[in-house]
C-alpha cells in the first residue's frame, strides 16, 4: 500500500532519487567524447571499444529486474544504497585500467551495480508520491536524468581534456558518497512483495540480449549471411521464444507477463524502447559527427549538443505536470513526432563541410519532443500497475529502456558502417545519413506505439495474482 510521507521526506526522497539517477545516467554514455583519447592510449580497435558503452549498457539491462526483486525482498533502501557503493567502487575500478580489457569488465561491473539503483530510485520516489503528485516527481526526475544523459558527452570531453579520461570515473566518488549520506539519514525502508528469484529467466534474457547485440555488431564485419552472424541471430530470437515461454509458467517470473495484459502497460513498453533506441544511437554517433567531420574537440563537441541538453532539462518538468491535463498520448505522439522530424531532418541537410548552424533547429526539436515523451510514458507504465507492482514495473520499464538502447547503438552502428566504407568526411557523412535516417523510423515506431496511451488522465491497473 502507499506510505503516508511528509512533504519534507517526499522531497528527500526525490532528491536523492535524482541524485543517484544523475550519476547512473551520465555513465551510460559519458565515454564517447572520450573514445578517441582511449583508443589511443590503449591501441584499441573500434569494435572493441564499442563494448566501453555496451557491456555497461547490456549487463545492466538484463540485471534491472534482478535488482528490483533484490530490493523488493531484502529492503529497497537499504539495497539502494549497496547498488551506489558497488557502483563507486567499480568507477574507481574504470579509473585504473591498465587495459582495454580491464576496462570493459569495469564497465560492466558499474552497469551490474547501477542495475540495483536505478530502478530502486524510481520505486522509492513512486511509493512516497501519490498518484495524483506523481507525474511532477517523475518529471523533475527525468528532467535530471535526461540532463545527466545528454550532458555525458559533454561532461567527458570537459575531463578528458582538462584531466585526463580517468578523471570521467574518478568524479563518481563525491556523488556516489553524497547520495549514501543522504540514505543513511534521510530514506526510510520499505519493502515489495517477497517473491523468489528467477535465475533461469535472467539467464535467459542475458544470453538473447548479448546475441542478437553481437550478431547486429558483426554484421558489416563478417557479412551478413554469414555463419556466425546468422547464427547469433538465430540463437537470440530462440533463447527470447524461450524466455517468455519460461516467464508464461514459472511461479516467481521476473518479468510477470499479466502485466502485458494492460494495454497501457504494454504501449508504453514498446514506445519507450523504441525512442530510446533512437536517442542512445544519436548520442552514440553525434559527437563523432561533430569531431571527425565538423574538426570540433572532444570539448567543442560536448558543448555543442547543449541545444539539446537544454531542451531536455526545461521540457521535461514541464511535461510531467502536463500529464493529468492533457493525457499521455497526446505528448508521446506529439513528441516523438518531433523527435523523427528532428532526426530525420538532420539527416536530410548533413553533408561534408555543413555549418554546425544548420544542425541547431532540429536538434531543439528533437530534444523537445523527446522531453515530452519521457515522462509521459514513465509516468503511464508505473500508474497502470498496483503499488505493491512498481518496483516490478520500474524494473521491466527500465530494462526495455537500456535493452532499447543497446540495440539502437548496435543498429545505428551497423547502418552507420555498411554506408561509411572510409575515414574521409564524406564517407562519415554519408553513413551518419543513414544511421539518422534509421533512427527517424524507430521514433516514428514509438509514435505509433504511443497511440494506445490514455487520452486522458484515469486510473488504469494491470490485472493482480488473484485476479488473473
Amino acid at each position: 500500500m502507499q506510505e503516508d510521507h511528509s512533504r519534507g521526506e517526499k522531497n528527500w526522497v526525490l532528491g536523492v532519487a535524482a541524485l543517484a539517477s544523475f550519476m547512473v545516467a551520465l555513465d551510460t554514455m559519458v565515454l564517447t567524447s572520450a573514445l578517441a583519447t582511449i583508443r589511443t592510449e590503449f591501441n584499441a580497435p573500434m569494435e572493441t571499444l564499442q563494448w566501453t558503452v555496451n557491456a555497461y549498457n547490456l549487463s545492466f539491462a538484463v540485471l534491472l529486474l534482478t535488482g528490483a526483486a533484490l530490493g523488493d525482498r531484502f529492503g529497497r533502501r537499504r539495497m539502494f544504497a549497496v547498488g551506489i557503493a558497488l557502483f563507486v567502487l567499480a568507477s574507481i575500478g574504470c579509473a585504473v585500467s591498465g587495459s582495454i580489457v580491464w576496462l570493459i569488465a569495469a564497465r560492466a561491473a558499474q552497469g551490474a551495480a547501477a542495475a540495483l539503483v536505478m530502478p530502486l530510485a524510481m520505486a522509492l520516489l513512486s511509493g512516497a508520491f501519490p498518484r495524483e503528485e506523481r507525474a511532477r516527481a517523475l518529471g523533475i526526475f527525468s528532467g535530471v536524468t535526461g540532463f545527466a544523459l545528454i550532458a555525458g558527452p559533454a561532461a567527458g570531453g570537459a575531463l578528458t581534456e582538462g584531466f585526463g579520461w580517468q578523471w570521467i570515473f574518478w568524479i563518481n566518488v563525491p556523488i556516489g558518497g553524497a547520495a549514501l549520506l543522504m540514505i543513511a539519514t534521510r530514506l526510510r525502508e520499505s519493502f515489495g512483495p517477497k517473491a523468489g528469484l528467477d535465475f533461469a529467466g535472467l539467464v535467459l534474457i542475458a544470453a538473447a540480449a548479448f546475441a542478437l547485440v553481437w550478431g547486429l555488431l558483426r554484421g558489416n564485419g563478417a557479412g551478413w549471411t554469414s555463419i556466425e552472424v546468422l547464427a547469433a541471430l538465430f540463437c537470440g530470437l530462440v533463447l527470447a521464444a524461450a524466455f517468455i515461454g519460461w516467464e508464461l509458467r514459472a511461479s516467481a517470473p521476473m518479468v510477470p507477463m499479466r502485466l502485458f495484459r494492460a494495454q497501457v502497460f504494454s504501449s508504453g513498453i514498446l514506445a519507450s524502447f523504441l525512442f530510446y533506441a533512437a536517442m542512445y544511437g544519436v548520442l552514440f554517433l553525434l559527437p563523432q559527427l561533430l569531431q571527425n567531420a565538423l574538426g570540433n574537440t572532444p570539448l567543442g563537441a560536448g558543448l555543442r549538443l547543449l541545444p539539446w541538453t537544454a531542451t531536455l532539462f526545461v521540457t521535461a518538468p514541464v511535461a510531467g505536470a502536463l500529464v493529468n491535463k492533457v493525457g499521455e498520448r497526446a505528448l508521446v505522439v506529439t513528441g516523438l513526432l518531433m523527435q523523427a522530424i528532428g532526426l530525420g531532418w538532420i539527416a536530410f541537410v548533413v553533408a561534408p563541410g555543413i555549418s554546425y548552424a544548420a544542425l541547431v533547429a532540429p536538434l531543439i526539436l528533437a530534444g523537445v519532443g523527446v522531453s515530452m515523451a519521457m515522462p509521459a510514458v514513465q509516468n503511464a507504465v508505473l500508474s497502470s500497475v498496483a503499488v505493491a507492482e512498481m518496483g516490478k514495473a520500474s524494473g521491466i520499464f527500465n530494462m526495455a529502456r537500456f535493452l532499447g538502447g543497446v540495440f539502437g547503438v548496435a543498429l545505428l552502428v551497423a547502418t552507420f558502417s555498411a554506408r561509411s566504407p572510409g575515414n574521409s568526411p564524406a564517407a562519415f557523412t554519408a553513413g551518419f545519413a543513414e544511421a539518422m535516417t534509421m533512427a527517424a523510423i524507430l521514433s516514428l515506431g514509438g509514435t505509433i506505439a504511443g497511440w494506445w496511451l490514455p487520452a486522458r488522465r484515469r486510473m488504469v491497473v494491470a490485472p493482480t495474482p488473484e485476479s488473473a
